[in-house]
This record gives structure tokens, C-alpha cells and sequence, in this order.
């Protein structure tokens, strides 16, 4: 193998093949006196990056793709000694665009400009770190093909709105450089200025002492940079974020005896990353099943009677589902409105606590 600097390192997708290391290119360096007593990851990651981040150097050192003296590291935290030889092997590159793949979709409109689906829990929607294929923009170029004229030169659908993996419900997607102008406008807007609507359901942990309320509160990067959280608005991340919630139905009100839960609509005045999960986290309703966060609120599964306790710790999900859609179509202009029910196990799930 021949030995390369640092800029020649390639950053690709997560989880190479044995085949694709194999076929990597290679990175040679030597500990020098500054090395002494560093971890392997963070000496690494100052010496190749930006192209090499911390976390995806540790996620090559667990894969294999890192070796001393020839020899395979597998830990992230080893340290240094002066004179010794790492080798870094970074996989080939992935293919730029997207596939298309078979995926069954849920169609509720179909058009020359744009494409509305109703998006089942466990989807996710564009290709990214962890996730190149078997996401819902695979999904539409297969379905779409020559009907996709192309969204800046390149023929893919064009994506205005997210939902997150574990989050189902209606989605719109542009087919056309003109339809992704316009929705991308509309939702920018968040429906201010112009006709655009969203509205999701949640089954949220207790009962918020208000019918309605508005929670604004910014969000940013959480401690873990990953997850979001509520953030002084003087931070240099943080983002203005605004929900409008109000209670649909409550399940155990008035006893003691179990836990208390509530189905409850939010409407977005902004459209943040994990917005309705953080805001409702944060005024102490988190959305039940929330991995990220609602952890805190898990031990109130033991306060359900069986066989509803069970289930909710069973339910491997946010109980989060996006109803409601209505914007104005980009060239005929009426307004078209969408509502998608509520998914059957989410649905069973609080059928089960209209028994409390």
C-alpha cells in the first residue's frame, strides 16, 4: 500500500465492507514527540481533519480500518507512544446520488409537479450517515423515474419538509424545479404569510394543566451535539421555535391510581429539528416512547396496569403522527388538504388508555 498525506483521506458513509477497506485508500503517519500520550481518535482527528471527523475516526477504528505497526487498533482511547506507524484505511467513496429502490410507498396524490405520501414510522427520509439506501428519496426515484424533470439539474425529488424516522405521517414532495421554489418558500414561511397548515398528534406523558397553551422556547445543539434542547436565546445556535399545542383527549384524569396520559394536537408556528419532542419534553409532557426524550418518564410505565404497561414499554417509537398537511399547489394554486389517521399502532396504543 502506498503511503498518502493527509489531504488525499476520503470521508464516506459508516459502515464499509470488508471488501471496501480492502480497496481504500491509505493514509501512513508517524508519531512524533507532540504524540506522546495522545488518544489515538483525537491525534487522528487533528491530523486529518476537517476531511476525517473525531467520530467518524472512532467509527473506523471500531470497524477495523485502523492498524500500529501493522497490527489492527480497536480501541479508540489508545495511547500514543513517539516513532510508532499508524495506518488509516478510508473506504472508497460512495456513489454521489441515490439509487431507486422498490419501496412500497403510501400515495395520496399524484401529480406532474408534485408527489403527497402518507410516511410509515420507521422511514427515514433522505439518505445520510448510517442510512444510504432504504429511505424514502430511494423510494421516490423508483417510483417517480422520467417523471422527475429535476430539481437543480440533477432528476430527484425534491425534499421542502422532514419528517424523522420514527414519525409517520404526510409528507409533500416537489417534482419539479418550480414546485420545490415554491413549497420550499411556503414552508420557510411556515405558513405566515401565505396557506400552508401542519398539524400532528401526540400521546404525551400527563396532563398539561392548560386546555391550550403556546410553548416558545429556542432550541440548539444539546450537550451530546447530537439531540436537541431548549437554549438561551443569546447562543450563537440557537434557533426561535414556537408550538401551539392543545388537548385532544385525557386518559386517567381525576384518579391516582395509574399514570395520567394525553392525546394532544401541535401546530407549528416554526419547524425546528425535534421540535415537538423537545418543547413537549420541556414543559414536562414528553411524547410517550421518545427515546431521546423521554427517558426520564419511563419508570411511569410502572404505574399502568397490565396489559397496557407491557405495551407502552414495548412501543419502539415516538407516539408522534403528522395528520395534517394543507398548502397551496404551486401552479394550479387552490389549496389541496391532506389528513392521513393515525397509524393502527399508535392508534391501538391509545385506545388502550381509554380504558384507564
Amino acid at each position: 500500500m502506498s503511503a498518502h498525506n493527509e489531504e488525499s483521506s476520503t470521508l464516506i458513509g459508516e459502515e464499509p465492507t470488508d471488501d471496501e477497506l480492502a480497496a481504500g485508500e491509505a493514509t501512513v503517519l508517524e508519531a512524533a514527540a507532540d504524540a506522546a500520550g495522545q488518544r489515538l481518535d483525537q491525534w487522528l482527528a487533528a491530523k486529518l481533519g476537517p476531511e476525517l471527523s473525531r467520530s467518524r475516526v472512532q467509527a473506523l477504528i471500531k470497524q477495523g480500518a485502523v492498524s500500529i505497526a501493522g497490527r489492527k487498533v480497536l480501541e479508540a482511547k489508545r495511547k500514543l507512544t513517539v516513532g510508532e506507524t499508524i495506518e488509516i484505511l478510508v473506504p472508497a467513496p460512495e456513489p454521489a446520488e441515490p439509487q431507486g429502490e422498490d419501496i412500497a410507498l403510501d400515495i395520496l396524490y399524484e401529480d406532474d409537479e408534485l408527489i403527497v405520501i402518507n410516511k410509515p414510522a420507521g422511514l427515514v427520509v433522505h439518505p445520510g450517515a448510517g442510512n444510504w439506501t432504504g429511505t424514502l428519496v430511494n423510494a421516490l426515484i423508483h417510483h417517480c423515474g422520467e417523471s422527475l424533470s429535476g430539481i437543480g439539474g440533477v432528476r430527484r425529488p425534491g425534499i421542502v419538509h422532514r419528517l424523522d424516522k420514527e414519525t409517520s405521517g404526510v409528507m409533500v414532495v416537489a417534482k419539479t424545479d418550480r414546485a420545490h421554489k415554491a413549497l420550499s418558500e411556503a414552508f420557510a414561511d411556515h405558513g405566515r404569510t401565505g396557506d400552508l397548515e401542519r398539524a400532528y398528534l401526540a400521546l404525551v406523558w400527563g396532563i398539561p394543566q392548560r386546555p391550550t397553551g403556546t410553548i416558545e422556547a429556542a432550541l440548539g445543539r444539546a450537550a451530546d451535539r447530537v439531540r436537541r434542547a431548549v437554549v438561551s436565546e443569546s447562543r450563537d445556535d440557537a434557533r426561535h421555535a414556537v408550538t401551539h399545542f392543545s388537548v385532544v383527549e385525557r386518559f386517567g384524569e381525576g384518579q391516582q391510581a395509574f399514570a395520567a396520559a394525553s392525546l394532544v394536537e401541535c401546530r407549528l408556528e416554526t419547524g425546528r429539528t425535534h421540535q415537538i419532542r423537545v418543547h413537549m419534553a420541556h414543559i414536562g409532557h414528553p411524547v410517550i416512547g421518545d427515546p431521546d426524550y423521554g427517558q426520564a418518564f419511563r419508570t411511569k410505565a410502572n404505574r399502568l396496569p397490565e396489559p397496557l404497561k407491557a405495551k407502552v414499554n414495548a412501543f419502539p417509537r415516538q407516539a408522534l403522527h403528522a395528520w395534517l398537511l394543507e398548502f397551496r399547489h404551486p401552479t394550479t394554486h387552490l389549496t389541496m388538504r391532506f389528513e392521513a389517521p393515525i397509524p393502527g399502532d399508535m392508534e391501538e396504543l391509545v385506545g388502550d388508555f381509554r380504558k384507564l
